[in-house]
């Protein structure tokens, strides 16, 4: 597998208090079988979709149990420069740059906005071996804030996206691209997020079937956020696994509607 361009989503993985729930539960959702957990890397589960590396699950360290969160990370040809850039920028460090094994390198971190993320330095580990938006795949994330100027000014500085903004008056939207590539959207948290939701960065993944798999979802435990609705994008819809871990899913081979348009900023 080739390694992602700098700045672009290369991996997801987030901690489960229970991890055979969250195995069971995204593998019925998105078809997911899951590999051997690995002891010497606190048991860290590569998740496979098609027999192809998609995500993994991993149990909080000693300590660390707490709501489960998705996370994903950001390409990133130099893990340490990466971390600089981050700090210069105006972003935090939460996991100093860190080798594992030869996978890799991998820090973690916060922007000035509040969402987490991940940096990851391929090694023999790529990341993501499905095709993006596959059924069981990574299909597309987006950072959600309520301080969009500071996300809006951190990421291209860091990662060196340039920016498109939706001309859409209901919601505050923007695109960031590598290239002529879409990497990453933002979106502003409004007023029908509580306040004690903090700012995130939701993860999508492709299903075949967006109503089926939310019916899934919902009958495993899951909580329906929004949707199924029809985008130009594809059917989507918003979800929270039984864990209180954000995630979205969509089909999308029924996208519906024509795509709005952006303006570079």
């Amino acid at each position: 597998m080739a390694v992602s361009p700098e700045g672009a989503p290369c991996w997801a993985d987030a901690m489960f208090n229970d991890v055979e729930g969250a195995r069971r539960f995204y593998g019925d959702v998105l078809g997911w079988t899951f590999g051997e957990s690995s002891s010497e890397y606190g048991n860290y589960t590569l998740a496979y979709a098609g027999g192809r590396a998609a995500a993994a699950v991993i149990p909080p360290m000693p300590g660390q149990a707490g709501k489960s969160q998705w996370c994903l990370y950001l390409a990133s040809p130099d893990a340490a420069d990466t971390a600089r850039k981050i700090r210069d920028n105006g972003g935090e460090i939460l996991m100093e740059p860190m080798q594992v094994a030869d996978f890799g390198w991998m820090c973690l971190a916060r922007d000035p906005g509040g969402s987490v993320f991940g940096v990851w330095q391929a090694g023999s580990h790529p990341g993501f071996e499905t095709e993006e938006g596959r059924p069981g795949a990574f299909a597309w994330a987006e950072v959600f804030t309520r301080e969009p100027a500071a996300s809006d000014a951190f990421f291209p500085a860091v990662f060196g996206y340039t920016s498109r903004e939706m001309q859409d008056e209901s919601m505050d939207f923007r695109v960031y691209y590598l290239g002529e590539r879409p990497a990453l959207g933002r979106m502003e948290m409004g007023d029908d997020f509580p306040p004690e939701v903090p700012p995130y960065i939701n993860v999508y993944f492709g299903v075949t079937d967006c109503d089926e798999a939310v019916s899934k979802a919902t009958g495993l435990g899951g909580v329906l956020q929004f949707g199924p609705m029809d985008t130009p994008f594809g059917r989507v819809a918003a979800l929270t696994d039984p864990q209180g871990a954000a995630f979205s899913v969509i089909d999308t081979t029924k996208a519906e509607g024509e795509m709005p348009p952006m303006t570079e900023v």
